[in-house]
């Protein structure tokens, strides 16, 4: 569980970061949209069609006309940037347009691609809840365990404690590695979606249960759209009950440490939630949503079978 909340905290901490280069005017200050709040990014991978946008990115000397319009872009426009803008972001960034071409809005091009994404790699994914279940099984074993060795502190008495710990995750089929996969995997396609919604004018512009896709949820308070507060809510509400799923794993000072860093983790994205954009907030929503009902199915199966999973 530590692990994985590192991981997200880290995540939240880079979110700006990646291979997206912010628009700056002449005293290398970041160019703003004023009426959305949107902060610009310089490599666009096509055309923007507000008239505002596209000021914005004359007057700071972007050549527009070499890129296509985002309705054509294909994964080879622009040439190659890379292996991560070429492998991951420019091909989601196609998907999410193409989508979005199907259904005439981006933010449900949002929703779509991420449930996509997430079922392709679900039989991933799934071994994280998997072993979360297995570990509640394991947990009177464990518990005896650290009653055990409550008081004997010696090496020899902690190496027989960890021979023993691994015979108990052997009975259970519990791989401790396993429980970071989910986290490792959600890095790369939060960045990856993170770029594509940043570098792709036809989803930033975009519109979506009347949330401008492109503004930050502060903007958004601040012009007097209260539905901001909604998202910010349920990106908070989505990301713990993600996680709920684990909180059993332990008991004890763990289970009291570990409700802790959880809320800790929380208060840290309810922080950074205000400067997502609302395409983000609408992908992170979906796939902490995705995460709770793989759960529930996973504790469904347990429960329909006694045995280990």
């Amino acid at each position: 569980m530590k692990k994985k909340i590192l991981i997200c905290l880290i995540l939240i901490s880079f979110m700006l970061s990646g291979c997206t280069k912010q628009l700056k005017d002449n005293d290398g200050k970041v160019v703003q949209n004023e009426l959305t709040g949107q902060t610009l990014t310089k490599n666009i991978l096509c055309k923007p069609t507000n008239e505002d946008v596209i000021n914005l990115y004359e007057k700071y000397n972007v050549d527009l006309n070499k890129l296509p319009s985002c309705e054509t872009m294909s994964v080879t426009d622009g040439g190659y940037e890379g292996l991560w803008t070429s492998i991951f972001v420019k091909p989601l960034a196609w998907l999410i347009i193409q989508i979005g071409n199907l259904v005439n809005n981006y933010g449900l091009a949002v929703i779509i691609a991420t449930l996509l994404i997430r079922l392709v790699v679900m039989p991933i994914t799934k071994k994280t809840a998997v072993q979360s279940e297995n570990m509640k099984l394991a947990k009177k074993d464990l518990d005896r365990l650290e009653k055990k060795y409550a008081n004997r502190t010696s090496q020899e008495d902690q190496m027989q404690k960890a021979q023993e710990m691994m015979i108990i995750y052997k009975k259970f089929n519990i791989n401790p590695m396993s429980g970071c996969l989910l986290a490792f995997i959600q890095l790369p396609l939060f960045f990856a979606f993170l770029e594509a919604i940043n570098r792709v004018p036809a989803i930033f512009e975009n519109k979506f249960l009347s949330l401008q896709m492109g503004t930050s949820a502060w903007i958004g308070i601040s012009n007097g759209n209260y539905l901001y507060i909604i998202l910010i809510v349920l990106i908070i509400g989505t990301t713990y009950f993600s996680f709920k799923n684990t909180m059993n794993d332990q008991s004890g000072p763990a289970a009291k440490q570990m409700k802790t860093t959880l809320y800790i983790m929380l208060g840290f994205i309810a922080f950074a939630s205000f400067t997502l954009s609302a395409a983000i907030g609408v992908y992170w929503i979906t796939s902490s949503l995705f995460t709770i009902v793989q759960n529930q199915l996973v504790k469904r199966r347990k429960g329909r079978n006694s045995d280990v999973i």
